[in-house]
Order: C-alpha cells, then sequence, then structure tokens
C-alpha cells in the first residue's frame, strides 16, 4: 500500500513539476476559465473540439500541486474522448476524490484518488473538471469552486 501511495505522490508531483499540455492549443475552440479562491488556483483550460470529439487540450494558469496536476492528467485523460464521454470521466473522478467510489479503471487519475482524505484539497483537484464541464457547454461565465 506505502508502494502504491509512493507512486501516486510521485505522479502528482511529476504533472506538477512538468505539466502536460501547458499551452493554448492553436486550434482551440472551446475555452473556459476557472477559479478557487480558498486555494488561489485560476486556470484557463482550452479544447479543440470537432465532430463531438476532444481533438487538443492545453492550460494556463497557476495553482498548488494538486490543481496543476490534476488539470495536467485532464488534458493527456481527454484527448480522443467525446463530450459525453469526458463528461462521464468527470463525474466518477468526482466520485473518486470525494470517497464515494472507488479508484478502478481510472487509469492515471487514480494518482489523485488521496485527495478523498484531505476534504479541503477536492476543490483544487476539481477546478480543472469544472472548468473542463464549462468549455464544453460553452458557458462564458468564470467557473469558481465556492
Amino acid at each position: 500500500m506505502n508502494d502504491l501511495r509512493e507512486l501516486y505522490q510521485e505522479t502528482i508531483l511529476d504533472h506538477y513539476r512538468q505539466p502536460r499540455n501547458f499551452s493554448r492549443p492553436a486550434h482551440a475552440n472551446c475555452m473556459a476559465s476557472g477559479h478557487n479562491p480558498l486555494c488561489g488556483d485560476q486556470l484557463k483550460l482550452y479544447l479543440q473540439l470537432e465532430d463531438g470529439i476532444i481533438r487538443n487540450a492545453g492550460f494556463e494558469g497557476s495553482g498548488c500541486a494538486i490543481s496543476t496536476a490534476s488539470a495536467s492528467l485532464l488534458t493527456e485523460t481527454i484527448k480522443g474522448k467525446s463530450k459525453a464521454q469526458a463528461l462521464d470521466l468527470m463525474s466518477r473522478f468526482q466520485d473518486m476524490v470525494t470517497g464515494h467510489a472507488p479508484s478502478a479503471d481510472m487509469g492515471k487519475l487514480a494518482a489523485l484518488a488521496g485527495v478523498c482524505e484531505f476534504p479541503q484539497r477536492v476543490k483544487c483537484a476539481t477546478l480543472a473538471w469544472h472548468t473542463m464541464k464549462a468549455a464544453l457547454e460553452d458557458e462564458h461565465e468564470a467557473v469558481t469552486t465556492e
């Protein structure tokens, strides 16, 4: 169990220190902004959506290790998924980080399963996901976790 926890911690730190997709994709056609006033996390999430499929994803902003790692893992995971698949994944991710469901079949996202032990960090972990939902649903108001 400790080895798995250490692996997850290494994954989170790796994505925090070297976030994947930390840029605005050239052909992004969906964007939303998110803010977590509790921690100060701010991000803009960009998606390239074509024929209902997320072809590319990227983000910019600043935040804590959990927030940045979550945004990085999200952008890696949702590429090639349909809007419905991405929203289903969001629901399962929220269940996982709030401790309502096991983290099976979550791939690298399971690295954030331990967040459920720190309820104050759930907003950090879910900010990018709420922002993704706003981008997919063409909401123009900034997302906030408050």
